[in-house]
Parts: structure tokens; sequence; C-alpha cells
């Protein structure tokens, strides 16, 4: 079971409420080993200064988010980075961008006009201008959260490898998908999407079906991947 999962199921739900999410991500990070803690957000009078330097509201999920997590480069800045709100500018485009790779090949953001919702969609440049990738907000912003939870997981709590034809049919034999949407892949933004499934004590992300990642509470759980889905996995311990 994950940790958190109905409160996902909420938050993906036709009718989801962001604040299901941040239930989500509490739960997923404390299982995970990273629990959030007071001091982990960011000061309430930094978001009350952006939002009068750019001359409107912060959408409440965006607020939620900073003020939850805003601090926790682990969960937030590992691999890919939320923009502090000191940083935070509508661009040229007409978009506020609130996440960028971390070299810079792709940023997510908020269109302006959509700015005024709690929970607005959320939309994509990986270079050739915006797409739409999620319907809410929030369901970026938990996503990233499990992303770079993952990128900053103890060496023997993660591991990654190349997917071919066979393995990816194991992987979906063996495995349940999370009611997480299929994202963008924005290295492969032609091609199948990022989607995350789970088992018993991981997580896995499957990017495009080209490469997969599994983060699990113990090593064990680790393990116990490799074993179902035989392989070059990355990160192998010596004997």
């Amino acid at each position: 079971m994950v940790a958190g999962l109905e409160d996902l199921r909420a938050l993906c739900g036709r009718d989801g409420d962001h604040r299901r999410g941040w239930a989500f991500v509490r739960a997923m990070t404390e299982a995970y080993g990273y629990p959030l803690a007071d001091g982990d957000g960011v000061d309430e009078a930094v978001l009350r200064s952006t939002e009068d330097r750019l001359g409107v509201p912060l959408p409440a999920a965006l607020r939620e988010a900073y003020l939850l997590f805003g601090n926790r480069r682990d969960l937030t800045a590992t691999q890919d980075w939320l923009v502090p709100p000191q940083s935070l500018e509508v661009g040229a485009g007409g978009v506020l961008v609130f996440r960028r790779e971390n070299q810079n090949c792709a940023v997510w953001g908020v269109p302006e006009n959509a700015l005024g919702q709690d929970d607005p969609p959320a939309v994509l440049d990986a270079g050739d201008g915006w797409v739409p990738y999620t319907d809410r907000l929030s369901v970026a912003l938990v996503e990233m959260v499990m992303s770079e939870a993952m990128f900053s997981g103890y060496e023997d709590h993660v591991d990654n490898r190349e997917l071919d034809g066979a393995t990816l049919a194991a992987l979906e034999a063996g495995f349940e998908p999370l009611p997480l949407p299929v994202l963008p892949f924005w290295a492969g933004m032609e091609g199948p999407g990022v989607r995350w499934l789970s088992g018993p004590d991981v997580l896995l992300r499957d990017d495009g079906g080209e490469w997969l990642w599994v983060h699990g509470r113990t090593p064990e759980a680790v393990q116990a991947v490799r074993d179902r889905l035989p392989g070059d996995w990355l990160m192998v311990p010596d004997d």
C-alpha cells in the first residue's frame, strides 16, 4: 500500500482538492525518510513581497507549496529546481515560470491569465513553445516532490536502468499504475510520457518507455525490483 494513496487519488480525481495533495506529500515523505517539519516552508512575508512585486496574488496551490516545503532543497531542487519566490517572473510569453530543468532545457509555468485561479493549469516549454502539462498546478508540484525526493534518495534506496520491450512488459504486468496522469516527457516530447507505478515499498517512474527509476523505502525493496526486472541496473551494490 502506497503511503497516502487515498489522498493522491483524491488529488488526481475529477474534482481534485489540492489540499489532499499536501496530505499525500506529508505521508510520502514520512514513509520514505524525508519527513516535513516546521521551518521547511518559505516565510509568509516573502510571498507577500513577491505578490506585491508581481502585482498579482500567487495561486493558492503554489502559495501553499512554498509555505509547506519551499525551503527543502531535497524535495524541490536536487535535479531540477523550484524557482524561489524572489525570482518568480512573468516572461515575455505571458507565463509565470515556477520550475526549471537543471540545464534550462525545459521550464514549467502557469499562464498569466490563469494566475487568479486557486489551482490553475500548468504548462511546459521544452524548447518548442508552451504545451499543456497538467490540468492542475498542484498535480505538477506533487509530482515534482516525488521526483526530487527520488533523486535525493539514499544511494542504496534508489536505482535506474534502460528499458527494453521485455522489461517494459514485465513492469506493466507486475506493478500498479499510480493515479497521477501520464505527463509530457520533456526529453522526448514526441513519444510516450512519464508515468508512475508502485509496488511493495517502492515507487517507480517510467520516463517515456525509455528509462526506469525506482525509489524504495528500504534497500531490500529496491533489490526485490531488480530481482523481478533483471537487467543492467546502474546502482547494484558491490558484493
